[in-house]
């Protein structure tokens, strides 16, 4: 039997798989392509996490994408909603109908003279092996493991009589009415746990190693929703979206400029909305300055609305052990409990972790410099999507999928089959990929592409700028080398040993 063929195949059927869908389908109609989805559901991280209170913390006008405007009210909005968006666009553009699920690709290899990848997946729960190939190859995979995410082991917790949980494994039977809940993390996902269980639970802890920034915002925003009402859907959108785009750029901008004054205008916010007696030097002030590790967001207070009422307390201590009843701290002090969550993070992958070669030689990602934020050199024809850490993921996604297709649009033009970024500049620094001091990041950029310190090389973390690039920059710009069948391929050599950079 024949192996299917594809002129493109997208892996993945989250946000960032149907956006690559819809702009293949508009702008590159002649081109013939799938989307791989190894679950058995469409939706990404919006299907898979269903924990209590699930909600994105970047607003619906810049995470909606540039082509559907977000016409709900909320601007932060909870998982289903975002679920039901991903899916209505689906259903729209007919996306739905290429989508074959429980399809996970697990081995993608690279023939130069063949101009082509040869896909091992398996299909089902069963997992029965098969092949396809494709000529170019899209990454919608996100950027953390579904199968697991960063779990520590604490010291005596099997003595523990409670459930410790895991969000990204949330039971639904979970039963925590009149319980002590104490949820172990200050990240994005404990600051949506947190006062979510309090509606229910007896009491709610957030246990601390060290304080997060976090930021009120109103779930609604009035601004757009009263242009909606004033002006045709998609002009209001448009608006909004490049409202809250050029905010988010220039408070990122003050952040680095003068962290100080960001730093006292988030803390003296904390103090407005917990009063003058709440410890905020504790609990809310961290060590590092705004925005070297991403900012937590809380819709219309909810979590400092639930300390005040007394539903929801902090400690920030380091844990000890566990016992039957609940935690002992380094202080000495005891949190008894009844569930324990262990918010603790995502454990980071590189293209899911899927294996890839090119001519033979596997590639190590470790090795590679990133091209665009989206490529990896000596990798032909392979891109993957990666959004920002200061803004919305889909405003990188929508930029990398425009990205793709104009590629692939002046690849027929000029009757290319191979599209390989090279850095063959041995003066070019190599810096880590993201330049963020989150635990989770740095337990695992050893395994991802570093970056360079000047473009294409350098990833900006600035919607602006790559917009200009990306849309209206010079495709042959000396580090994409575009071949033609017969010709020899372009070979870059290996990356320069990353030098001692903080990441």
């Amino acid at each position: 039997m024949a192996v299917e063929h594809f002129d493109v195949l997208v892996v993945g059927a989250g946000l960032s798989g149907i956006g690559a869908g819809y702009f293949l389908k508009t702008r590159c109609p002649n081109k013939r392509f799938a989307i791989f989805e190894g679950r058995a559901a469409m939706g990404g991280t919006w299907d898979l996490f269903r924990y209590p209170g699930i909600r994105s913390d970047s607003d619906m006008y810049t995470l909606g994408y540039a082509f559907k405007p977000w016409t709900e009210a909320k601007a932060i909005a909870d998982g289903p909603s975002i679920l039901k968006y991903v899916k209505e666009t689906a259903a729209e553009y007919g996306l739905d109908r290429l989508v074959r699920y429980e399809h996970k690709v697990r081995r993608a290899a690279w023939s130069s003279a063949d101009a082509r990848w040869t896909i091992d997946y398996e299909v089902g729960p069963e997992k029965t092996p098969r092949q396809v190939t494709c000529s170019f190859l899209h990454m919608c995979t996100g950027y953390y493991s579904y199968a697991r995410g960063y779990r520590p082991h604490f010291e005596g917790e099997e003595a523990f009589k409670g459930p410790i949980i895991e969000p990204q494994f949330w039971p639904q039977d979970l039963d925590y009415s009149g319980k002590r809940v104490v949820v172990i993390g200050s990240g994005a996902t404990a600051m949506t746990l947190v006062p979510a269980m309090s509606d229910k639970a007896a009491h709610v802890t957030m246990l601390q190693r060290s304080p997060t920034y976090v930021v009120s915002r109103p779930a609604e925003d009035a601004f757009a929703n009263r242009l909606r009402a004033s002006l045709p859907g998609k002009l209001a959108y448009t608006i909004t979206r490049w409202r809250n785009v050029l905010f988010g750029m220039m408070f990122f901008r003050m952040a680095r400029k003068d962290p100080d004054k960001v730093k006292a205008g988030i803390l003296k916010m904390v103090r407005d909305e917990l009063g003058p007696d709440y410890d905020v030097d504790t609990h809310f002030t961290p060590r590092y300055n705004p925005w070297d590790q991403r900012l937590c967001l809380v819709p219309d207070a909810d979590l400092f609305a639930s300390i005040k009422a007394g539903r929801t307390s902090v400690v920030t201590d380091h844990i000890d052990h566990f016992t039957a009843e609940g935690i002992v701290l380094k202080s000495g002090q005891t949190l008894p409990a009844d569930v324990v969550v262990s918010a603790t993070g995502l454990d980071l992958q590189v293209l899911s972790g899927l294996e890839v070669s090119v001519d033979g030689a596997p590639v190590n990602f470790a090795e590679t410099f990133n091209y665009k934020g989206m490529m990896f050199s000596g990798v032909p024809n392979l891109t993957s999507t990666f959004g920002y850490t200061n803004a919305s993921w889909t405003l990188k996604a929508d930029l990398t999928a425009e990205y793709l297709c104009r590629m692939l649009g002046h690849m027929d033009r000029h009757g290319y089959v191979e599209a390989r970024p090279v850095n063959d500049d041995p003066d070019m620094k190599a810096l880590p990929w993201l330049d963020f001091s989150s635990g989770y990041v740095t337990r695992a950029m050893d395994k991802f592409p570093k970056q360079g310190d000047r473009a294409p090389w350098k990833v900006h973390q600035n919607y602006a700028l790559d917009l200009l690039a990306f849309r209206y920059g010079r495709l042959e710009d000396g580090a994409m080398r575009f071949s033609k069948a017969g010709q020899a391929p372009a070979v870059a050599p290996a990356a320069a040993e990353p030098e001692a950079v903080a990441a």
